[in-house]
């Protein structure tokens, strides 16, 4: 993790004082469990180049989490990417001139904009070019994104989030630490710690003067404090996450899906054996569990730590009253043939097909189409346009997706299914509906044609 700065031009090595960091000195602090070092590269009257380095402890990272058996704990990037973490360590090293209480005699170049240029990275971000740009050129900084060379060729890497972001502008240095501070952790959007009311005042005290104004203020706030309790009080009434908190009144949207689905179930002919692919934690199966006449659910589902959070949940349900069929949990995944799963009454793929690689979708349809054959099947996936709602720019909504399509590209691939299998096919939206971009959820129901077992 490093953050480099250099300024230029009249009395540029005043930094030293704003900074009140001596370039004669050795600055080489442990803070929260990391080794901070700061060295000057570059220190003239007219030009000062310093470069900030963090170095955690991946041990001390990971030591007071749970499930310390689970080796996966160590397998993430805090270590070396730019993030909300890194700044936590640098604080402190920085704090005179974030605060811009410098001593007394250097106070009047607080507010004095010097030619500066910042590189920090690499940064692991979701968001793309067009955002990071997006996010720093209103405040008048032009913007350089590279990319470590590499030697792989095939597509996947060329959507590597993984870069370096060098920022360049006429601006006093703690303005340029402010903008830092404030829109790093937004292009990170994974925090380290407990978020409260603290970030609400670090928001409103490092986007003094400047956050208001700024075209993207509601994404910037969003990404920073997640939660719609503190969003409301930064003044914003919703989230840009696309199916979790809403305002009062409002169904989220993976609450809607649920209820459009069992909706849909109830209104077919036929539901007595229902297939619930791709169950996770089993809150669809377990809403399809009420349905009179239900006799069969089965919840497939190739992860078995959301098996087990699955089976917890229908343990609850065999005391309970009104329950029409017990879910049933399977091992599955949709590459593997299963003759349980032949012939049931209604198959279902909630928020399923867009985490599969689209190249293997052919062979997973052929599967269901061809050889499972429901009398009926449901699939639902996201809207990209709709994404434009969520300020998600060209970016997916969840970083699993593998792709999300427009309506016509949905509504393309749902004619091309019927056009090679015995189905017939009806596709709506859910969710609230946007004139220009429709709604942020899309839904198929197939369902098989009298006689014939596929064509075309």
């Amino acid at each position: 993790m490093q953050l480099s700065i250099t300024a230029r031009g009249k009395n540029a090595n005043v930094l030293s004082h704003l900074l009140a960091k001596n370039p004669q000195n050795k600055y080489d602090r442990t803070h929260k469990g990391a080794r901070v070092r700061l060295v000057y590269t570059t220190f003239t009257e007219e030009e000062v180049s310093l470069c900030l380095f963090a170095e955690p402890d991946s041990i001390d990272m990971v030591q007071n989490q749970k499930n310390l058996s689970d080796i996966t704990q160590y397998m993430n990037d805090r270590q070396f990417v730019v993030s909300s973490l890194f700044c936590s360590y640098i604080r402190s090293a920085l704090s005179t001139a974030l605060n811009g209480k410098p001593k007394p005699e250097w106070a009047s170049y607080v507010a004095q904009p010097f030619q500066m240029e910042a590189t920090f990275g690499p940064v692991a971000t979701d968001l793309p070019d067009t955002a990071l740009k997006q996010l720093f050129e209103p405040l008048g900084y032009q913007v350089i994104i590279q990319r470590e060379a590499v030697s792989y060729t095939f597509t996947a890497k060329q959507k590597s989030s993984v870069r370096f972001v060098t920022i360049s502008g006429q601006v006093p240095l703690q303005l340029l630490l402010r903008h830092i501070f404030t829109l790093i952790p937004v292009l990170d959007h994974n925090k380290h710690y407990f978020i409260d009311q603290k970030e609400i005042e670090k928001l409103r005290r490092y986007g003094e003067g400047w956050l208001d104004d700024h075209p993207l203020r509601d994404l910037i706030i969003k990404r920073t404090l997640h939660f719609s309790k503190l969003i409301r009080e930064m003044g914003l009434t919703k989230s840009s996450k696309e199916s979790e908190e809403k305002e009062e009144g409002q169904v989220p949207l993976n609450q809607l899906r649920y209820e459009t689905i069992v909706h849909t179930v109830k209104s077919l002919p036929f539901h007595r054996t229902i297939v619930d692919y791709g169950a996770g934690e089993g809150k669809l199966s377990e809403r399809l569990a009420y349905i009179e006449g239900a006799k069969e659910i089965l919840a497939v589902e190739p992860s078995v730590h959301a098996q087990t959070l699955a089976q917890n949940r229908f343990e609850r349900l065999r005391d309970r009253k009104n329950i029409h069929a017990q879910p049933e949990m399977v091992w599955g995944s949709l590459f593997y043939y299963d003759e349980r799963l032949k012939g049931k009454d209604i198959m279902i793929l909630c928020e399923v097909i867009e985490h599969l690689d689209e190249m293997r979708l052919e062979r997973v349809f052929a599967t269901i189409m061809g050889e499972y054959q429901p009398q009926a099947l449901i699939v639902t996936t996201p809207n990209a346009e709709y994404n434009a709602r969520y300020q998600l720019f060209d970016s997916y909504r969840h970083p699993d997706h593998r792709f999300e399509w427009t309506r016509a590209e949905f509504l393309n691939w749902c004619h091309q299914l019927t056009s090679c299998y015995h189905y017939e096919v009806v596709t709506t939206g859910m969710g609230e509906n946007d004139e220009k971009y429709g709604e942020p959820t899309q839904m198929a129901v197939f369902t098989r044609r009298k006689g014939g077992e596929k064509h075309g």
